[in-house]
C-alpha cells in the first residue's frame, strides 16, 4: 500500500484564538503533535510565551518555539483556502456543519491545494460572529448534551485524531473541486464591496457592520473560487467608474441631486432596500 503523503499534514494549521491559558496551548501542542500535525498558529494569545505552556506542551515545545503569533483571525488565515470553525454549538453564521470525520476530509482533500485550517476560540467564549464569518465551515464535536463542555486541547485531541485516522486510510485523494481563493483574496474583496456600497449610497459608512455581517453570510454560503472574486471586483469596479462619471457629469451641469437614503438603490422602477 502507498504511504500517507506527510505534506497534507504539513498543510493542516491550527489555529486557536484568544486563548487565556498558557497551558491550553502547550496541552494544545502536545495533542498536534500525537497526531502528526505540526503548524500551530495562535491568535492574541492572553500571555505567550510561557512557561506553564512550555510544561503542558510535554516534549512538543519544538510545536511551540516555531508557533506563528498573530494579531488578527485573518492575519492567521490569509493563505488558507478553507478556515472551518470549532464550536459546541451550531450557529446560523456558518450554513454547513460538518462533523469531525467530515471535517477531516474536507480538510486533507482541500490540503493538496495549499495551507487550510481549523480555527478554536477562547476556552471561555468560543468563536465570536465575526470569527466565524472568516471560516467557510463549522464543525461541532458530539459530546453529550447534559455536559458538553470540551477542555480547548481536548477539543484539539479529538480533531486531530481524527484527521490523522483519515490520512492513514487514504493514500490518495481527490483533487479539490476548484481552484478557491484564499482568505486574503476574500478579505479584500469584503473590503473593495463596502467602498463601493458606501460610495454607490447603498451602504451607510458610518454603521456599515449589520449589513457587511449580512453579506459575509451571503456569499459564505458557497464558496468563491478565484475566478469568481475577480469577476466580483471587476463588476464593483465598473459599478464605481459609473457613479463617479455621472458624479462628473451631473457636477458640470450644475446640478446637485438628493442624496438617497442609504440602503435604497433605484434599479429602473423598483426599489432595491436594505434590510438591516
Amino acid at each position: 500500500m502507498t504511504p500517507a503523503d506527510p505534506k497534507l499534514l504539513a498543510n493542516i494549521r491550527i489555529v486557536l484564538t484568544r486563548t487565556s491559558h498558557p497551558g491550553n496551548i502547550g496541552a494544545a501542542a502536545r495533542a498536534m503533535k500525537t497526531m502528526g500535525l505540526s503548524q500551530l498558529y495562535l491568535v492574541e494569545p492572553a500571555i505567550f510565551p510561557n512557561s506553564q505552556a512550555d510544561a503542558m506542551a510535554a516534549g512538543s515545545t519544538d510545536l511551540l518555539a516555531q508557533a506563528r503569533v498573530c494579531a488578527t483571525l485573518a492575519e492567521a488565515l490569509a493563505d488558507t483556502t478553507l478556515a472551518l470553525g470549532v464550536s459546541a454549538r451550531r450557529r446560523d453564521i456558518v450554513a454547513e456543519v460538518l462533523t469531525p470525520p467530515e471535517a477531516a476530509t474536507r480538510l486533507l482533500t482541500e490540503a493538496q491545494a495549499g495551507p487550510v485550517a481549523l480555527v478554536f476560540g477562547n476556552e471561555t467564549s468560543g468563536l465570536s460572529n465575526e470569527e466565524l464569518s472568516l471560516c467557510q465551515g463549522l464543525v461541532t464535536i458530539a459530546a453529550n448534551p447534559d455536559y458538553s463542555s470540551l477542555n480547548l486541547a481536548a477539543a484539539v485531541q479529538v480533531l486531530s485524531y481524527e484527521i490523522r485516522q483519515a490520512w492513514l486510510g487514504h493514500a490518495s485523494w481527490p483533487q479539490p473541486e476548484m481552484d478557491a481563493a484564499t482568505g486574503d483574496e476574500i478579505e479584500k474583496f469584503y473590503a473593495h464591496m463596502e467602498t463601493a456600497l458606501a460610495e454607490l449610497e447603498f451602504l451607510n459608512p458610518g454603521s456599515p457592520g449589520k449589513l457587511m455581517l449580512k453579506l459575509r453570510r451571503l456569499f459564505a454560503r458557497t464558496r468563491l473560487a478565484k475566478e469568481e472574486v475577480n469577476i466580483l471586483r471587476g463588476i464593483l469596479t465598473a459599478a464605481q467608474e459609473a457613479q463617479q462619471a455621472a458624479n462628473r457629469a451631473q457636477s458640470c451641469a450644475g446640478f446637485s441631486p438628493p442624496r438617497r437614503k442609504p440602503g435604497t438603490l433605484q434599479t429602473g422602477h423598483r426599489t432595491a432596500t436594505r434590510n438591516s
